[in-house]
């Protein structure tokens, strides 16, 4: 036995000792990796077609890239930004942000090794860049590319901005849905004395002993909220237009929501909203959106986190709903609305002082504009594609976790490789494609199921929905089946090629039979 293969063992035998449940979890990730992980190409290998276009360098865009590379088709991707902005977001938020969720529901690809449940934002570059690496993307990489454009050439083959660029089979859209900082003018903001910052631009930064005021009430509010907190500042006062849903960061209440197969509101959804008020909330029932407000739990993202209402209950933040007049030498003047008023009624008007203000407003959303037109058809606008990311008339275009609004689940999950792999069964298989009319039945088809969802049938869904279309769509067509082990799993992709070879030949000699 070598010293490092005893040394490893070693290591194993002492996590299984001191953390069981920490082993097991590390166990579990190691065989599906083994099981589920396609094998990476050797240096240089002679990839085939289709060869696929893939926009943007994110987490989205590295892992399509490997599931591709690592099934024997070739891929570009192109990345707007410098090598640094390889990891989309992650790459650009502060070293204090991390997973909100559990790292059970984000795994972006099957080789995937978190070592704790909620991972900080330099691991998960870490593994970003360590997937980048382990399937040789970096000489299939172009930095400081912006795709401005895409579109065909006259054998039907997709051109990126110009021919220079090469030609492609397909394309996989991943720019994702944040973008650059979201910074609105806030009125008298130039009077103000202290600092101002975007939630994204916070390293480096001090707010001890400070009064911190954080304009915003989501996801960028709960990251600005714990960099005060780590700061130890002296108070914080998060000004908020509404109240959103908060939910534990528990991985069992977590996967029981994203469990709605119906993707919407029902008549048992005041079951989780009322335990959520009782044994979540509390005291601060008063934060939860209201009862018969239309906002329930599957209408919108919630924001998941455990600490934040413990740390307003402390004292050391307030949680302030209403709406922001304008900014004064030392704070802001902020009018309190009670719950359930709708921005801009009547309130209670209060100074709030100030040290320093953090922008917590979120993120601009890219943009798919370099998209054939033909891709924004009235009424069949994204989010409402086929299967939430492939234009009607376009089987030949994926984006990948681009067009989603709201849903409970997570971004960074299977369903990354799952789209992918239909993209490339539909590029394979002919006789598995969706014409444009199929597409847009069952765009109508959802439409008309989720008909009495308040959010329409594509902004909100859950992550047992997602499931249900992925195996309605390959249960509807005979000529999937075969396909279904690759397509759900990423196994047994050769038995369908070979099915589709000979479907090839077939086709071939029937067609020189009719030829003579």
């Amino acid at each position: 036995m070598g010293a490092s293969t005893q040394s490893t063992l070693q290591s194993y035998l002492q996590q299984l000792f001191n953390s069981p449940f920490q082993f097991i979890y590390l166990l579990m990730q190691n065989l599906l990796d083994i099981f589920l992980s396609p094998n990476a190409p050797p240096p240089n290998a002679d990839l085939s077609r289709p060869k696929i276009a893939i926009i943007g360098a994110g987490l989205t865009g590295v892992s399509s890239a490997s599931h591709c590379v690592g099934h024997g088709f070739d891929v570009q991707i192109f990345e707007a930004g410098s090598r640094d902005i390889l990891g989309g977001i992650w790459a650009k938020v502060n070293n204090t942000s991390g997973l909100q969720i559990h790292s059970l529901m984000y795994r972006f690809h099957p080789s995937v090794k978190w070592n704790q449940g909620y991972p900080d934002r330099k691991q998960i570059v870490s593994e970003i860049e360590r997937l980048w690496e382990r399937y040789g993307l970096q000489d299939k990489t172009k930095f400081d590319t912006r795709v401005e454009k895409i579109y065909k050439d006259e054998q039907g083959r997709w051109i990126i901005n110009d021919p220079s660029q090469g030609r492609y089979d397909g394309v996989i859209a991943a720019v994702g849905t944040c973008g650059d900082p979201k910074t609105p003018h806030v009125p008298g903001q130039e009077k103000f004395k202290g600092p101002i910052y975007h939630s994204s631009q916070l390293d480096g930064k001090t707010a001890k002993d400070k009064k911190v005021l954080i304009i915003g009430g989501g996801a960028s509010a709960i990251e600005a909220l714990e960099f005060v907190e780590h700061e130890q500042a002296k108070k914080s006062y998060v000004l908020a237009r509404s109240e959103k849903w908060i939910i534990p960061r528990n991985p069992v209440i977590d996967i029981i929501l994203s469990l709605n197969i119906l993707g919407s509101e029902t008549i048992f959804s005041w079951i989780p909203e009322s335990l959520l008020r009782i044994f979540f909330y509390r005291d601060l029932a008063d934060l939860a959106p209201p009862p018969g407000s239309g906002k329930g739990i599957f209408t919108e993202t919630p924001m998941v986190n455990s600490g934040v209402l413990d740390t307003v209950r402390s004292g050391r933040a307030d949680w302030l709903r209403g709406d922001i007049l304008h900014f004064t030498e030392t704070g802001i003047m902020f009018k309190h609305r009670s719950q359930g008023v709708p921005k801009g009624g009547p309130g209670k008007q209060e100074h709030i002082e100030g040290d320093l203000c953090i922008m917590a407003t979120g993120y601009e959303r890219p943009s798919l504009g370099f998209l054939p037109d033909d891709c924004f058809e009235k009424n069949y606008q994204p989010p409402s594609w086929y299967l939430q990311v492939f234009p009607p008339g376009h089987m030949d275009i994926c984006a990948n976790n681009c067009t989603y609004v709201n849903a409970i689940g997570t971004v960074g999950n299977y369903h990354i490789g799952i789209y992918t792999r239909f993209l490339l069964m539909f590029l394979v298989d002919p006789l598995s494609r969706p014409n444009e009319r199929l597409m847009k039945l069952w765009i109508d088809f959802t439409r008309f199921v989720k008909q009495r969802a308040p959010t329409g049938a594509f902004e909100f869904f859950t992550y047992a929905e997602l499931m249900y279309w992925f195996v309605f769509v390959i249960v509807i067509n005979p000529f999937r089946w075969k396909w279904a082990p690759f397509v759900l799993m990423g196994i047994g992709a050769a038995l369908p090629k070979r099915v589709v070879e000979e479907e090839n030949r077939l086709r071939e000699r029937m067609k020189n039979g009719k030829a003579t």
